[in-house]
């Protein structure tokens, strides 16, 4: 097993190939995301940003190329049966994944839904457990919530119980795969300030998501993805400013319409 210094980035992806059936969804992706920094995907719809994500997380599997968390592999073909089992369930409990759709249990009160992972895979003792999920819920603006069933909150709310869900195991780096997509644009903000928090707290994060601006302000590094590809990647400020590409160049004045920087190649 590789081990990991300070100078070995939180998530590499060197030539990963994605497929599916004959459409090859991810061409040959490389990425390095350095620990602490925050790392924003966009990109058109069909153009393979969550499937990496999801692959970083081994939710799919790709069919070439190495994915490494902390200088660990995570796609071990090698390994079978319980072997592999017990690798990816080590793998997930050191990401953190938040979805579109908040995926909570209908039945749990968001405190019961924030502390079933730590307790059930950890072995954390419920007091410790309890301790722990009112601080996350005090963390996301949810302290007087603890006692709340997922019917009774608003999109933004679950979303923040979502992110508190994740941070509970205590995770060497965060996903986010489009977190605000499914939300009123009026409870975007409230989600999008959690994610912020993070960041300031040097979280490691992978962030896919079509709010520009928000990709742009809170971004250490940014990349555009497109037909399976990394078209371009730079600094939010180059980035959202003067990208290199075309194809870039297009989907920017798309999405930022006006707001986009007058240095934008025409």
């Amino acid at each position: 097993m590789t081990t990991a210094t300070t100078d070995t980035p939180m998530v590499e992806l060197k030539g990963v190939k994605k497929r599916f059936g004959d459409l090859e969804v991810l061409k040959g992706i490389d990425l390095k995301v350095e620990r602490g920094k925050i790392v924003s995907i966009i990109g058109p719809s069909g153009s393979g940003k969550s499937t990496l994500l999801r692959s970083i997380n081994n939710l799919e599997e790709i069919d070439e190329g190495s994915i490494l968390l902390d200088g660990v592999q995570v796609n071990r073909p090698d390994l079978k049966g319980l072997a592999y089992e017990r690798h990816i369930n080590h793998i997930r409990q050191n990401m953190g994944m938040v979805f579109q759709h908040f995926n909570l249990f209908p039945h749990l009160s968001t405190l019961e839904n924030v502390t079933l992972a730590p307790r059930k895979l950890k072995g954390m003792d419920a007091r410790s457990a309890r301790d722990l999920g009112l601080e996350l819920l005090e963390r996301v603006g949810l302290a007087d919530k603890p006692s709340a069933y997922p019917n009774s909150l608003s999109g933004g709310q679950k979303q923040r119980v979502a992110i508190a869900r994740a941070l509970a195991m205590r995770p060497k780096v965060m996903l986010f795969d489009e977190a605000t997509s499914a939300l009123d644009p009026e409870l975007v903000e409230e989600v999008n300030q959690v994610m912020k928090g993070l960041a300031e707290e040097h979280m490691t994060m992978l962030i896919v998501t079509h709010e520009m601006a928000f990709a742009r302000d809170v971004s250490d590094w940014a990349m555009f993805m497109d037909g399976g590809v990394v078209v371009e990647e730079n600094t939010p400020d180059r980035l959202f400013t003067n990208p290199d590409q075309e194809r870039t160049c297009h989907f920017l004045r798309k999405h930022l319409g006006n707001q986009a920087s007058a240095q934008m190649p025409s």
